[in-house]
């Protein structure tokens, strides 16, 4: 049974330098639609500013870019379209905007998870995976760390497609067959 890109959603997320925003990248480029680059981080320093501009070089100018940093529902919802690809690119940023700007996390994800059901063309967001490690010594590390892990249950719900990139590999997690317990 095949059926349309438009309005599915994948999520795809690992370590950092896993080689998950290539992949998206990349699986956002194969679709023949309008591209669409959603980036949330803001280049506060040197450092994140050479990131940022060696990901625009990697993209190329073939994609529209927007930045947001905090109002991704809002993002999603003005520019959908059934004939564009969405790439958010990263909802791990995006969260640590809500948290150092004092947003209602629980409520801008609720948001976001609405806008991504209403979509009416193909959405990639890019995750981090950040709970595979040891528990962090400080409070504001392990409130990060669980609401990470809780957006990206949220976001991987509602997304036709989850993918786990490791050493540039990708593991597909969604949709799968789920084990069973049979006699």
């Amino acid at each position: 049974m095949t059926q349309s890109n438009h309005g599915r959603s994948t999520l795809v997320f690992g370590g950092a330098r896993s080689g998950k925003s290539t992949f998206a990248e990349r699986l956002a480029a194969r679709s023949s639609l309008e591209r669409v680059y959603v980036a949330t981080g803001a280049a506060l320093d040197d450092e994140m500013a050479d990131r940022i501009a060696r990901h625009k070089d990697q993209r190329g100018s073939s994609w529209i870019t927007i930045e947001e940093q905090l109002d991704l529902a809002g993002v999603l919802s003005r520019e959908n379209a059934a004939h564009r690809v969405i790439l958010v690119d990263c909802l791990t940023l995006w969260l640590s905007n809500l948290m150092f700007s004092d947003k209602d996390i629980a409520a801008e994800t609720a948001r976001l998870i609405e806008a991504t059901k209403g979509l009416a063309g193909p959405c990639v967001f890019v995750s981090n995976e950040v709970g595979m490690g040891i528990v962090p010594e400080n409070r504001l590390s392990r409130s990060f760390r669980d609401a990470q892990g809780r957006l990206n249950q949220d976001i991987a719900s509602v997304c036709h497609q989850v993918v786990f990139v490791a050493a540039g590999q990708p593991l597909l997690l969604k949709p799968s067959h789920q084990p069973e317990i049979g006699l």
